[in-house]
């Protein structure tokens, strides 16, 4: 992501509470929002002392940053790091990043989705430094996503009248939009459909809507 493909270096040992609790935010704010966090919401969530919490994070800011690398590092870890470890460069590492994107929505890592799409849309007209973090990282998986888009036309690998850049806006688009299709409406079965619609964007053959999972 700025390097999409590693996470952040291991924390040393006076630091793993913090990464602890922040882990723990990223997971409470995809469904109470990164504005609902607060010291006194992750003390009582974690079953910390407020004071402990406070100690780590000395502002709501503060936390917020810490939550949304936190959330970061998951998505490396859960998404960008097994299809880059797995695939080569084009088309087979796009579709396998996509395919780890639905995975990752189907497990619902978070419960209340991919937080950077909640957090996205919550704080997509807030001016400052965590819409400006969070925008960051939307940016890093769009160009990760664009970049494997050029390499497999570079491949041949893409429908000949494809470009590649609106290819990987497309994909995009298809993942955040069923992952919120998914949470509002709880329901999974839009995964397969998105599989089926990134399959075919990509021209590769597609089983019938009705033989979909």
């Amino acid at each position: 992501m700025s390097e999409v493909n590693e996470p952040a270096r291991t924390r040393a040992p006076g630091n793993r509470s913090r990464a602890r609790i922040a882990e723990a935010a990223a997971k409470l704010a995809t469904i109470e929002g990164l504005d609902g966090l607060s010291i006194g919401r992750l003390a009582e969530s974690t079953g910390m002392p407020k004071s402990s919490v406070h100690a780590l994070f000395g502002s709501k800011e503060d936390l917020q940053l810490a939550t949304i690398t936190a959330a970061r590092d998951s998505f490396i870890k859960e998404v960008v790091a097994p299809a880059l470890s797995a695939t080569e460069p084009g088309k087979q590492r796009l579709l396998a990043l996509c395919e780890g994107y639905l995975s990752y929505v189907q497990r619902r890592i978070f419960p209340g989705g991919c937080f950077f799409v909640a957090a996205g849309a919550e704080m997509g007209a807030r001016p400052g430094r965590v819409r400006d973090e969070v925008a960051s990282v939307q940016q890093q998986w769009r160009d990760l996503l664009g970049r494997e888009a050029r390499a497999a036309a570079d491949g041949g690998e893409l429908p000949e009248d494809a470009e590649p850049d609106q290819i990987a806006f497309e994909l995009g688009v298809i993942l955040a939009g069923t992952d919120i299709v998914s949470v509002l409406h709880d329901d999974l079965g839009v995964l397969d459909r998105a599989r089926s619609a990134i399959r075919d964007r990509l021209g590769m053959p597609t089983p019938p809507l009705h033989e979909v999972r």
